[in-house]
């Protein structure tokens, strides 16, 4: 009798820990598209400018209204977003720097800042308490047209980079 009430309950303590590691799973899963879904729709309304030859001017596409915490100036031919960011991971930023991530996950910033300190480059990673968004710059310069130039030396590599002036 004693054998059978033993063996019941290892059963039952089995089945309650095997079901629980589904639930863990499902729980996770909507946290992640939730997160993915928010990122997404707060992504950085960006400029894209198409070079035609040089007798016609370049055809540029509009840029959607940014929100109110988000300022945006048109310097050059290049959009600069203004943000309150302090930085997380780094040496300091400068007035102008250049991101080329943003995520809603520190540890996510943390590994592409790892990636690009890999290749060479002195990345950061800032915060947007606004936005509570994780920012990574790759590089952080004094005026804009360093920062510019850094810009379009990566858009091979980054299409989705983007020039930040620290507020």
């Amino acid at each position: 009798m004693r054998k059978y009430l033993i063996i019941a309950a290892c059963v039952c303590t089995g089945i309650a820990f095997t079901s629980c590691g589904s639930s863990k799973e499902s729980a996770y899963r909507k946290a992640y598209e939730k997160a993915k879904a928010q990122e997404q729709s707060q992504q950085p309304v960006q400029q894209q400018v198409v070079q035609q030859p040089v007798q016609q001017a370049p055809v540029v596409t509009p840029l959607v209204e940014a929100p109110a915490q988000q300022q945006q100036a048109q310097v050059g031919n290049v959009a600069v977003r203004s943000e309150r960011v302090s930085v997380v991971n780094g040496a300091g930023l400068k007035a102008y720097s250049v991101v080329v991530g943003s995520f809603g996950v520190q540890a996510n910033a943390l590994g592409l800042q790892n990636t690009l300190k890999n290749a060479g480059y002195s990345a950061q990673v800032a915060f947007n308490q606004e936005r509570n968004m994780y920012r990574v710059i790759v590089a952080t310069f004094d005026t804009r047209d360093a920062a510019v130039q850094c810009k379009q030396s990566l858009l091979g590599t980054y299409p989705d980079a983007w020039l930040l002036m620290q507020q």
